[in-house]
């Protein structure tokens, strides 16, 4: 007998930095023990993986190296050359995805099925290639991490009150190998990993990358010792898997140093791409704590030409959603369904800071020479929104959700749709309306699909690739 040669994932490239027309990039890979990647070969000389993280059978790897933001580029490894679209100048395009997976059952899907559109993103790549892929919450579903360790069997319902530090530290061990097979499995599916090879990825978190509805589960739960692990870990791994960093040595576009709030934001030439964190501050009372908005705060104070493409995990943009979060909290069998609607901006819990929201993104918006357009996921729904602002101004919000999850029943659309015709102005004068995306004749469409971002001759343009109905027309931004 022989034994089976050993798997190396990568490599994954992850968007840094960008300083004036350099791009700061990192470059990932997941080998056995024992195993280490090739170093990456640029024109600018070698550049050898560091360990970044170890686990019991696997270690992760990190290079670190720069390429020109100002014309194509490529770098090589073991062998292979992997070209960029890196030139930001002047048309460029980026692909923006969410939700890449389901709660249950979501490693056993057949491989074909589940990562259909990301062949479709692929082939959508090789016509016409993209410079950035955005990711934009839930890249990976760790829902089910908790089972098979008896202090997180019954997370969250049934929570140990007073186990032991060695108890603890096993729980800790156990989710930090469990986190690891959640994402290898991810980033060794061949659908996802050439394209990742070739497209700078920047990803922002949401809540099944911790558990499902961190932050508006009680605190009596998520502040427990089990819930504080769960969280650690989470984050540990969404800064080695999703960032390719870790604690004390993060990208410089990340706003606060010490990572107590994990937002971020990206400029070049004539775009800024800002990323808030809503989950490591998130309560059931805020969807942001200081630090996030300390962020919000200086960006908008920031003078900046061009264009900001705003990432909200949760949409900003929605319908009405008191009715109905007032009859889940009164039916006792949708209860359960309290804490996903309380997870929404539009929560009757979050008004407040909702509206404190929308008021500093309006006032971004309506900048000389700025626009603001809103990306979003979350819902396993396309759709889109508008917020009246003014002088004949618009706010914009794409969602594309999921890459991935399967879409929900079509009569839940059809529900959303109807909600959304009666409108929502939580600011005076300046209403938000749900509209069709163009081409199609409902407002939520029932389908997998991400959405294209394309920058020609100073004007941006959104298309979504729908998995049924195919391309979009355009929406001019």
């Amino acid at each position: 007998m022989t034994s089976e040669p050993p798997v190396m994932t990568g490599p994954l490239l992850f968007l840094d930095h960008v300083e004036k027309y350099v791009l700061r990039l990192s470059v990932l890979f997941i080998a056995d023990n024992g195993e280490c990647p090739e170093p990456i070969e640029t024109v600018h000389g070698v550049h050898t993986a560091e360990i970044l993280a170890e686990y019991d059978h696997m270690t992760v790897w990190r290079a670190r190296f720069d390429l020109p933001a100002n014309r194509s580029s490529c770098y090589a490894w073991n062998g292979q050359s992997y070209s960029l679209a890196s030139d930001f100048r002047g048309d460029i395009r980026i692909a923006y995805v969410s939700c890449n997976g389901e709660q249950i059952g979501d490693l056993e899907r057949e491989g074909s099925e589940r990562n259909a559109m990301w062949a479709r993103l692929t082939e959508d790549h090789r016509n016409a290639p993209f410079s950035l892929l955005l990711h934009g919450g839930d890249q990976v579903y760790a829902d089910q991490v908790t089972e098979g360790h008896p202090l997180s069997e019954d997370w969250p319902e049934h929570i140990p009150k007073d186990p032991s530090r060695a108890d603890l530290a096993d729980l800790r061990h156990y989710l930090r190998e469990r986190f690891l097979e959640r994402y290898v499995a991810l980033y060794r599916a061949p659908e996802f990993v050439w394209i990742a090879a070739r497209v700078p990825s920047l990803m922002q978190w949401d809540d099944h990358d911790i558990c499902d509805g961190w932050g508006s589960l009680p605190g009596t739960k998520t502040d427990t010792p089990v819930g504080q692990i769960l969280f650690d870990v989470a984050r540990e791994s969404f800064l080695t898997f999703q960032h390719a960093a870790v604690d004390g040595d993060l990208p410089e576009r990340f706003h606060d140093p010490a990572g107590l709030h994990l937002g971020w934001s990206v400029r070049t030439a004539g775009l800024r791409l800002l990323a808030p964190d809503m989950r490591s501050e998130r309560t059931r009372h805020e969807v942001m704590g200081d630090g996030g908005w300390k962020m919000i705060r200086a960006e908008a104070s920031t003078p900046v030409q061009g264009h900001t493409f705003l990432m909200s995990s949760v949409p900003l943009l929605g319908p009405r959603l008191s009715v109905l979060e007032a009859l889940m909290v009164a039916i006792p069998k949708m209860q359960k369904y309290e804490d996903d609607l309380r997870d929404q901006w539009q929560s009757r819990a979050h008004r407040d800071e909702w509206c404190d929201m929308l008021r500093v993104i309006r006032d971004m918006a309506l900048a000389n020479g700025h626009d603001v357009t809103v990306l979003s996921g979350e819902i396993h729904l396309a759709t889109r929104a508008t917020m009246k602002l003014g002088a004949g101004r618009w706010l914009h919000q794409l969602v594309a959700s999921g890459i991935a999850h399967r879409a929900p029943p079509r009569v839940w659309a059809r529900i959303l749709g109807a909600l959304a015709q009666f409108g929502e102005s939580p600011l005076k004068a300046c209403p938000i309306r749900i509209p069709c995306i163009p081409g199609q004749k409902s407002r939520y469409i029932a389908e997998r699909n991400y959405l294209v971002l394309e920058r020609r001759s100073d004007i941006w343009r959104a298309r979504w690739a729908l998995e049924e109905s195919g391309i979009t027309p355009p929406l001019i931004l």
